[in-house]
């Protein structure tokens, strides 16, 4: 097909423009931010959407018709049906934005049935658009793509930057403070039982590491957009995203990339290894000091990393599968996190959607060996984790994906909003601590609700 981009001359930054378009139906934002020239350099807004595919237990939905099929057969038969050539630097220009849920590894292992599942959403979320608005933020430069499926390009381009010329740049209020109760799905003491029932299967020599998880829920009286625009203001991060979804939305300020691929090269980065930050600047450097010296912390990170370099190496081509970062500091608005970064090349004849099969779930949030983690997950955690721990992010008609990790993320429904929070469980984990680190991934989260 024949892409039509223009350059597209503004001051306004994703979200700004997000809120000229928030009324219309199933636009979706992905908002990088935090740091301009490498992880947060672009964000993405998907417009005027001319297909949607959701799919759950086998079922799938596209065009409103119900069928049964694979999902990610499914996916990638839409992905060939409208082939592109990107011609320009840009990572993304066309395709669709969406989610893979956590439970959707069940198309792909067999896993116990024993959480509960509380929330309704479907398993997969992909809307694919005619229109994407590209926001490369550190050039400060803008443009629009059309593929001309909905509306001629030069009159979709053309009405999307009336709109926006009319448009004005958001502002933020400082949050209030409210009192909410906030619901976990495991009593404190109970949690910490249930950690040490991960070290003892460690003992017995099931796993190496599990990432386990607690759930919160509460009431809201905000909109999801408040939410999402108080949580960007707080908590910038360079793979957030705010999606309205008939029925729920998805509000995200994850740090974590699972895969990017682009030009046939794939790069995942899992994040394992966390601080509080300080009260001060004294106590960020004390902090930041334990942390680059944790062993423990350490040892978690390059059993997740050979567990990334394995899933990659079953879809790249031999030798190229390199660790190019492999105990990176990276500080957020809460905490600090210890990152690695893997990288290597697609075999010839591996698509895209083959590669996020082969690496679905990511590593940094099941646990090594992974299907045995997934297991004990299932056992251990009272309710599925949905769309927690999954992957959102853009499938591109040329070829080119990034997906994150679904953390720091509200999911709202009614007047209900649901986040989990977790980390990896090792046999030199301690339960109290561990405890810990759960509240302080939560605190961004707690406080924007």
């Amino acid at each position: 097909m024949q892409l039509l981009i223009e350059k597209l001359h503004t001051e306004l930054d994703g979200f700004d423009i997000y809120s000229l378009f928030k009324q219309n139906p199933d636009v979706i934002l992905l908002d990088s931010a935090r740091d301009e020239e490498t992880l947060g350099r672009y964000s993405f807004m998907g417009i005027n959407c001319f297909l949607t595919f959701k799919s759950k237990n086998g079922k799938c939905y596209k065009g409103g018709k119900e069928y049964k099929g694979d999902t990610f057969i499914e996916l990638n038969k839409i992905l060939k049906e409208y082939p592109i050539e990107n011609n320009t630097y840009l990572p993304f220009v066309s395709g669709g934005i969406g989610y893979f849920s956590y439970d959707l590894a069940r198309e792909l292992e067999h896993l116990p049935n024993i959480a509960k599942e509380d929330i309704d959403v479907p398993h997969c979320y992909f809307n694919f658009y005619d229109n994407i608005i590209i926001l490369d933020n550190y050039k400060n430069d803008a443009f629009i793509s059309a593929l001309g499926i909905l509306k001629p390009q030069e009159d979709s381009i053309y009405d999307i930057k009336r709109q926006i010329q009319k448009g004005n740049k958001v502002t933020y209020e400082k949050v209030k403070k409210t009192t909410t109760k906030f619901t976990s799905c495991f009593e404190k003491n109970d949690y910490i039982n249930t950690l040490s029932k991960v070290r003892t299967y460690i003992r017995s020599g099931d796993i190496y590491i599990t990432n386990l998880s607690q759930r919160y829920s509460c009431t809201i009286s905000q909109s999801a957009y408040e939410i999402y625009k108080n949580l960007r203001n707080i908590n910038p991060a360079p793979f957030a995203a705010f999606m309205n979804f008939e029925g729920f939305n998805i509000i995200c300020s994850s740090p974590e990339r699972f895969l990017r691929i682009k030009d046939r090269m794939v790069e995942t980065r899992p994040i394992k290894g966390t601080m509080p930050r300080g009260k001060d600047a004294a106590e960020d450097v004390e902090n930041k000091y334990i942390l680059i010296n944790s062993e423990k912390d350490k040892a978690e990170l390059l059993n997740v990393v050979d567990l990334e370099r394995n899933d990659l190496s079953k879809v790249c081509k031999p030798n190229s599968v390199k660790v190019t970062e492999l105990f990176k500091l990276e500080e957020y608005s809460t905490v600090f996190h210890l990152v690695s970064t893997v990288i290597g090349e697609l075999k010839d004849k591996v698509e895209s959607i083959e590669c996020i099969k082969a690496c679905f779930p990511g590593g940094s949030i099941t646990g090594t060996p992974k299907i045995r983690s997934m297991e004990i997950i299932e056992e251990l955690e009272p309710m599925r984790r949905n769309i927690y721990t999954g992957s959102l992010g853009y499938l591109g008609f040329d070829g080119n994906v990034d997906l994150n990790i679904i953390i720091r993320t509200i999911l709202t429904q009614n007047d209900k909003a649901y986040f989990s929070v977790g980390g990896g469980i090792t046999w030199d984990s301690k339960e109290k601590l561990e405890y810990d680190e759960t509240l302080d991934k939560a605190k961004a989260l707690m406080r924007v609700l």
